[in-house]
């Protein structure tokens, strides 16, 4: 199957799929959200994981603000509804089969949550985290239930509060990486030289009890969606996108 914003390609019983918007950030637009959903389709009942990547700027940046500036302008463009992302990342939290996150360069926003839904989060040195979304008046809403369950809530907390992206090091100590090298292919192959051995029964088995522990996505799903609803609709923000797309300028600065 071809995919307008994704690279994708199986070896065995592996996914590998790779965001492919580079004229864009890598950012998340509604297309991005449901190839996704497909590739995921396609990975049901007979994929071992799936590895999730970027480009070696950008892993992925976050919502598409040009979209959000070409729907205030009246245009028609498909809006990548919080529900849609939200299941896209339970499904990454909960399928059977592993969800593993390839990380270089940039991290930022929604793209945050594509890492803290993953089993496996690999990086190399070049690796950066942000949740930038407060500057613009926004609230990381969707992504905070995956990363509080990921590296706990006072992280997450300083995340959301400072806006300002952290190194891989740092990312390493709180949890939010599991494995750093400089040579992050040669740390991926190592650890799907492993994951091969896994059986999709035996994944699925232990991932619906390992979120029996841990808890509280599906709950908290509703309240997350509401919430992204509310800020993204706020006319006094689109507005503050809109001027950043089109002049560059931030929110603080008009």
């Amino acid at each position: 199957m071809s995919y307008e914003t994704l690279q994708v390609r199986f070896q065995d019983s592996i996914c590998f799929l790779q965001f492919d918007r580079p004229e864009a950030n890598n950012t998340i637009n509604a297309r991005l959200v449901e190839d996704c959903h497909r590739v995921l389709d396609e990975c049901e009942g007979s994929a071992t994981a799936v590895v999730l990547s970027g480009n070696a700027e950008t892993f992925c940046f976050g919502a598409d603000f040009s979209d959000i500036r070409d729907r205030s302008a009246g245009a028609e463009a498909p809006e990548a509804g919080p529900d849609r992302l939200y299941d896209l990342w339970l499904r990454m939290a909960t399928s059977p089969f592993l969800c593993v996150a390839h990380v270089r360069g940039k991290v930022n926003a929604g793209g945050m949550g594509f890492v803290a839904a993953s089993d496996i989060v690999l990086a190399d040195e070049t690796a950066r985290f942000s949740l930038s979304e407060l500057l613009f008046g926004l609230i990381p809403a969707c992504v905070l239930p995956f990363l509080i369950r990921r590296i706990g809530f006072q992280r997450a907390h300083y995340l959301t509060l400072m806006t300002h992206p952290i190194e891989a090091s740092q990312a390493l100590s709180w949890g939010l990486i599991d494995a750093l090298e400089p040579q992050s292919d040669a740390l991926l192959r190592k650890h799907l030289l492993r994951l091969r051995r896994l059986s999709p029964v035996a994944i699925g088995r232990y991932k619906r009890y390992a979120n029996q522990l841990a808890g509280g996505l599906q709950a908290q799903r509703q309240a997350a969606i509401d919430v992204n609803a509310e800020v993204f609709s706020d006319p006094r923000n689109v507005e503050g996108i809109v001027r950043f797309v089109e002049r560059g300028v931030f929110p603080w600065e008009a």
